[in-house]
Formats: structure tokens, sequence, C-alpha cells
């Protein structure tokens, strides 16, 4: 895959949202033109930030579509569908600042109790997903940066899938998974001029 992989990606982002919103933008199709790799399965998260803070992020665990589709209906459900959040205006899409997470293959944990569980956890590296029943949670990576003490990643991540941050139970699963991602501030003026 190209250098350039990440600046493709944001771009397209920018472009699915600028369209949505009803805005002059680049289309898509021209920024996917003749190349390969977007048609390749792949899982992502689309974040929004504005002035540091979040305002949305949706994203897919495993990869069942294209990587092009993925970007696309992750950028439009983290601006318009994420439930925390009222959906993006025109106004905003100037200050939103967006970034993407292309998510590697999940690894199952082995483990006999949550102590165990806690050890094999990278900060900073590992994203994890939590499984419990019918109770489901991850956070990404940059998660840590929030939470750098494993037991209260761990109790957050709990609480995300629905559980008590006490909660333990022979039937948890968890997975880890790495992400390469890209911001906008990575490349600066380029993507949002590339979208009007």
């Amino acid at each position: 895959m190209p250098d350039n992989k990440g600046k493709i990606l944001l771009s397209i982002a920018r472009a699915a949202i600028t369209e949505t919103l009803g805005l002059p933008h680049t289309p898509v199709e021209a920024l996917a033109q003749n190349r390969p790799w977007l048609q390749e399965k792949a899982a992502c998260f689309v974040t929004l930030m504005q002035n540091g803070q979040l305002r949305g992020c949706i994203g897919t665990l495993e990869a069942h579509r294209s990587l092009l589709e993925d970007v696309i209906h992750n950028a439009n459900a983290a601006a318009f569908y994420d439930s925390r959040f009222s959906p993006l205006t025109h106004d905003e899409l100037d200050t939103t600042e967006i970034e993407i997470s292309l998510l590697s293959d999940m690894q199952p944990l082995i483990f006999s109790g949550e102590q165990e569980a806690l050890t094999q956890l990278r900060p900073g590296i590992d994203g994890v997903l939590l499984e419990s029943g019918q109770h489901r949670g991850t956070f990404l990576p940059q998660v840590w940066q929030q939470l750098p003490d494993k037991k209260d990643f761990m109790a957050h991540l709990k609480n995300k899938a629905g559980l008590p941050s006490d909660f333990w139970s022979d039937e948890i699963k968890l997975y880890r998974y790495t992400v390469t991602k890209w911001k906008e501030t990575d490349f600066p003026a380029s993507n949002k001029a590339e979208t009007r």
C-alpha cells in the first residue's frame, strides 16, 4: 500500500461527510480512482474531534467490506449517527478534525482470571475488545492516553460494555488489536482544501 494511504483515506472521509452535507467537494470516486488497495477488505474507526474534544466516533471491528466502503460508512456514521452527539452541521465542518484508525486482525487473549488478563495488555499499543454474553465494548489504543492504568482501563471498558466496573466472569472474552492511525493535523492544509 502507498505511503500516502492515510492522506487518501482522510480525504475520502472528509469528501463523504461533505457530500452528505450537500456542499461542493471532490467526488469520492475521483479520490478512489486507480487505487486497488481500497477494494481490499479492512476494518477502520473514524473519529471526529473539535478543539481537542470528541465529536463522534464510529467504527468496524472486523473486516467485512472494502476499505473504501468502510471509510465512507463510518465517516458518515461518526458525523451524523453517533448517538452521543447531535448530527454534524455545515458550520461545524471547518472546525472538525478527522482521524482514521485502521485495525489489525483480532488476537484472542488466553487467561484464567482478571489479573492474568491485565498482565497481557500493552498500554499505548493494544486496542481491546471485551465480550461477555450480550455485552460488548471496545477501546482503541488511543484511550490509554486518558486511562494509562490497566485496572482503570479495564474498569471503564466494562462500563462501556454495560457492565459494572468490578464485574468478572469466566465467560469474559478479551481480544486485542493494534491500529495504524492518521489524523488531518499530520497533513497540514491539504485534506480540507481537496474536498472543497
